[in-house]
């Protein structure tokens, strides 16, 4: 384990083996770090927060602060971040609050680039991209995969479902649907993100099931969204990903479904 002679590692802090911690770095008392993580300098890991093996972690990043509420006290709340994950410079994440559970949790495998921010009781997944400066509310929930361009938003309660692409400079005020490919000051569904599925090396013949379902859902007019989709987990039943985008739906959600873009007549939903 190495440790810089100016980093203060606190009584009762907790470090795994191989640890590195670098000039001016704060490990608070409670703190519980995995082997082989890295800290640079000038980072700061409250008392509060657990890191799993592996975990990188730049210059000037704070993880377990308290979450940024006015006069909400919540001593016990933790953060629990998983395994491999890299923090650039000046992440910022919360610890859970009283009132939202308590915990803010990320998965393993995760990169979230420079001055992104991740606040209290919100759930991140495995292998999530945050580009530079993007801005997540409190009790969001991101499931696996998803990649948020450089300057994004997302509101306090929303969802996005797993390998979801949101542009850059976009504000998140709304679910988006697995798989989804969202854009907009308020998001829009450009379509599906078919680069993500094509990489991830899912079968042809269930992209080509998910477009005609994400037809049916989002640009048939007949029908409420909720009985649309329900139609289409009847039609592909034995489509996973049709299932996981109409089980997004259907569940209970504080936020409304991003909706398509309104297109012109005849144009299809991705190129």
């Amino acid at each position: 384990m190495g440790r810089h002679p100016t980093a203060i590692v606190e009584d009762g802090a907790v470090l795994g083996s191989d640890v590195e911690i670098g000039p001016y770095c704060v490990v608070e008392t409670g703190a519980r770090i995995g082997s082989n993580v890295r800290l640079h300098s000038h980072v700061v890991i409250r008392g509060n927060t657990e890191i799993g093996s592996g975990t990188v972690v730049h210059a000037h990043t704070v993880l377990g602060g308290e979450g940024q509420i006015r006069n909400v006290s919540a001593p016990e709340a933790k953060l629990v971040i998983g395994a491999h994950n890299v923090f650039r410079e000046g992440v910022t994440i919360s610890a859970g609050s009283r009132k939202g559970g308590g915990l803010t949790q990320i998965g393993d495998g995760n990169y979230f680039m420079a001055y992104s921010h991740v606040g209290h009781d919100c759930r991140i997944g495995n292998g999530v991209t945050l580009s530079n400066g993007v801005q997540i509310g409190g009790h969001v929930e991101i499931a696996d995969g998803v990649i948020l361009g450089g300057l994004a938003a997302v509101q306090q309660f929303s969802r996005i479902g797993q390998y979801a692409f949101i542009s850059g400079l976009s504000g998140v005020s709304a679910d988006v649907i697995p798989y989804g490919m969202a854009v907009g000051l308020h998001v829009r569904l450009g379509g599906l993100n078919l680069v993500g599925l094509r990489r991830r090396g899912i079968a042809r013949s269930n992209i080509h099931s998910l477009r005609a379902a994400f037809r049916a859902i989002f640009l048939e007019q007949e029908g409420t969204l909720h009985e649309r989709a329900r139609h289409a987990a009847e039609t592909w039943p034995d489509v996973p990903e049709v299932q996981h985008v109409t089980d997004f739906i259907l569940s209970d959600s504080k936020r409304p479904i991003a909706p398509a873009r309104v297109r012109a007549e005849g144009q299809d939903e991705a190129p």
